[in-house]
């Protein structure tokens, strides 16, 4: 009996060995890749690339597992020189003030992200300027309606001298965007309202000025739209080139005179209100009948000068802007200008307005294109003015706004050739 009890051990200890010698498998060698055998169906989707869950995390991490990386802090200069330090993409309130910002901002900038907005720019407020409701404004006309929406961050207009830092604090802006050119007034207005004050500038040659294209590229660095800065200023360069090149080889002999009027300067306007150096006459390489004024810039002339200089006057351009002014002066002395050669002969023409709380420039651009058409027609036989300004607004501001510019009541049906016995009669 002993004996069969000691194989019978044996045989038990050696089944225990037997047993432990073995290592089970792991689970993917049940169904190799290289076998060919389809993954069941029953089987939840991780359990077919068992192998990514066994090695060690990978260093480069997929795009949607990082976390993002906060904006970095940088240094500009803005356009009167002030260094600000700014964060780039990181402002979702923006205050516009001072004249021609908010028109300025609206060509790079995002509207959703203003916090805030002048009276004069919200036209659903009964106390506020009004001076240009009548003039086609396209940053209002493409806005306008979002304008309306925002609490005030001042008055604003030509009046408007001075920033309203409470009205802008009520607004709680991270960035204020600002068109008051004095360096000591914008450090005051930063370290009172404790936010970037940017300035902003145009410079005397309007849209086609240095300082306008640098305003663009600074706005689009703030705000992550540099690719509509660069845009933008490139569509205005090719622009102002071919309109040159059209008129480049005109000889002066064969140049008709020019005179331009209407030209707002703080609000107010006339037919003496003009400009020696006006800057579409000098893109488009016309002939300017005033010269050797004292001083440059949109100025008035005597009535002596314009009277004495109505003789030489072959084509008159009068911006929309002065027709209210013109028309009682007219009436009350229609012999004075009809001594002007242009005024007898028909060849009055309309552009639309130049400066409405400071220059709208796409629509200097436009004139220019209109400009360039009156004077030189068989150069630009090609060019349709209306499909012209819907190509520069949409580039601007994202949308055609031809019909809503000559639809303005001071616009007067747009450009065109006036008969001026009707027109002022």
């Amino acid at each position: 009996m002993k004996k069969w009890i000691a194989l019978l051990l044996s045989a038990l200890m050696l089944f225990a060995l037997c047993a432990c010698s073995q290592t089970p498998a792991p689970a993917s060698s049940e169904a190799p890749a290289s076998s060919g055998t389809p993954a069941s169906s029953s089987e939840p989707a991780s359990s077919q690339e068992p192998v990514s869950s066994q090695e060690p995390a990978s260093s480069e991490e997929p795009a949607s597992s990082e976390e993002p990386s906060a904006p970095a802090e940088i240094t500009i200069t803005d356009m009167i020189g002030r260094e600000v330090t700014v964060t780039p993409g990181s402002y979702q309130s923006v205050v516009c003030i001072g004249a021609g910002a908010l028109r300025m901002y609206s060509y790079i900038g995002d509207v959703s992200l203003l916090s805030g907005v002048e009276d004069i720019d919200n036209t659903s407020l009964e106390e506020r300027p009004k001076m240009f409701d009548s003039v086609a404004r396209p940053y209002m006309l493409a806005y306008g309606e979002t304008f309306k929406t925002l609490p005030s961050c001042g008055v604003g207009g030509p009046q408007a001298q001075t920033a309203e830092a409470e009205k802008i604090l009520s607004c709680n802006p991270d960035i204020v965007i600002s068109e008051y050119e004095d360096v000591e007034k914008e450090d005051a207005l930063q370290q009172q309202l404790g936010v970037p004050v940017i300035t902003l500038k145009a410079g005397p040659g309007g849209v086609f000025d240095e300082n306008f294209f640098g305003t663009m590229r600074m706005l689009g660095k703030i705000f992550c739209n540099e690719e509509k800065a660069e845009e933008l200023v490139s569509f205005i360069e090719k622009e102002r080139g071919e309109i040159s090149s059209r008129t480049a080889d005109i000889p002066d002999e064969e140049k008709p005179s020019v005179y331009i009027c209407g030209l707002g300067n703080w609000g107010t306007t006339n037919h003496l209100m003009t400009a020696q150096n006006y800057i579409s006459f000098n893109v488009a390489n016309v002939k300017n009948v005033v010269t050797n004024l004292e001083a440059p810039g949109i100025q008035a002339i005597e009535e002596e000068k314009f009277v004495a200089e109505g003789e030489n006057m072959d084509i008159i351009i009068m911006d929309a802007a002065a027709v209210k002014n013109i028309k009682p002066l007219y009436a009350e002395n229609p012999e004075m200008f009809d001594t002007c050669k242009a005024w007898q002969n028909g060849e009055v023409y309309l552009e639309m307005a130049y400066n409405a709380y400071y220059t709208n420039y796409e629509i200097a651009l436009i004139n220019t294109w209109f400009i360039a058409k009156t004077v030189y027609p068989d150069k630009f036989e090609d060019i349709d003015i209306t499909a012209k300004a819907n190509e520069v607004t949409k580039i601007f501001l994202g949308t055609e706004l031809a019909d809503q510019i000559a639809a303005a009541p001071s616009s007067f049906g747009g450009y065109q050739k006036i008969d001026t016995a009707s027109f002022f009669g």
